[in-house]
């Protein structure tokens, strides 16, 4: 399952909400990964999603396989839409 999503927060995806995503990802059994460009990183990996360099206005797409993958994509989804300082 994927979906892709524009980053509206004005400082992108930096330290604090990488973490908190790293979080909820984490809960979650199935595979996660976010895609930036030509760059892939496993959301649940604090380092991985960092090294994305997520940007506000910049597309990422959320991509979810396995047990659950369903509502862990609308949860990542959700938090990264919402997503605010």
């Amino acid at each position: 399952m994927e979906k892709t999503i524009i980053i509206k927060n004005s400082s992108g995806l930096h330290a604090r909400p990488a973490t908190l995503l790293v979080q909820k990802a984490s809960g979650f059994p199935c595979k996660i990964s976010l895609v930036k460009g030509e760059k892939v990183a496993n959301a649940k990996s604090i380092m991985n999603v960092l090294a994305l360099g997520i940007g506000r206005d910049e597309q990422v797409t959320i991509i979810t396989e396995g047990e659950r993958a369903d509502e862990a994509l609308q949860v990542i989804a959700e938090f990264l839409e919402t997503l605010t300082e």
